[in-house]
């Protein structure tokens, strides 16, 4: 379980195909403190299970299936993610529940000023658009985030500064794909895909 709220932007060190799934490296100052081999780490939102650590490069071992629904299966070698440990018992909760279970993609439609703030409108299957609570919380790659605006088959969000300069959302723009998981406690039941 994570909170969305991102501990740093990581790097891309190294994807390789291994059988039926990949092995994700990334490299990080945070995320690899006091981690160890077999805990969870939120990749764009992606909770990924730590299959071997050397110094500041944390590998995982990813799922075809996790390829073709999340874009983990679009990054290169040097792209940036966003990287957060599991929660631990007795720390503060900012941010709100996340388990690392992303529903969908998302495609960035705009990237615009509105009364200030920057806003992403972002377009999604309209499916899971029913699931989606005004003023309620949604993870874009794992950001912890309110939806302002809802509509037929997109929803936006504003972005504060500080988001914007320590999160992927910083090189996002139209066309970009992300991770999206709705609130798990506004969740009603999704058709099974």
């Amino acid at each position: 379980m994570f909170s969305g709220i991102v501990e740093e932007l990581g790097q891309v060190k190294k994807i390789s195909r291994s059988g039926n799934y990949a092995v994700l490296e990334t490299k990080s100052a945070v995320a690899s403190q006091d981690t160890k081999i077999g805990d969870s780490i939120a990749v764009n939102g992606v909770c990924l299970t730590v299959i071997q650590k050397k110094d500041d490069c944390l590998s995982f071992e990813v799922m075809p299936e996790t390829l073709k629904i999340t874009n983990l299966g679009l990054l290169k070698i040097g792209d940036k993610v966003n990287l957060e440990r599991a929660l631990k018992i007795g720390n503060r909760l900012s941010g709100h529940f996340v388990s690392g279970h992303v529903d969908c993609l998302g495609v960035i439609r705009k990237k615009s000023l509105v009364s200030g703030n920057l806003a992403f409108e972002i377009a999604i299957e309209q499916k899971f658009i029913a699931n989606i609570i005004l003023k309620g919380s949604i993870a874009v790659d794992g950001i912890s985030l309110t939806v302002a605006v809802k509509k037929s088959n997109t929803f936006s969000v504003y972005i504060i500064p500080h988001t914007l300069k320590n999160t992927t959302l910083g090189f996002k723009g139209p066309s970009d794909r992300v991770n999206i998981e709705l609130d798990i406690l506004m969740k009603k039941r999704l058709p099974l895909l």
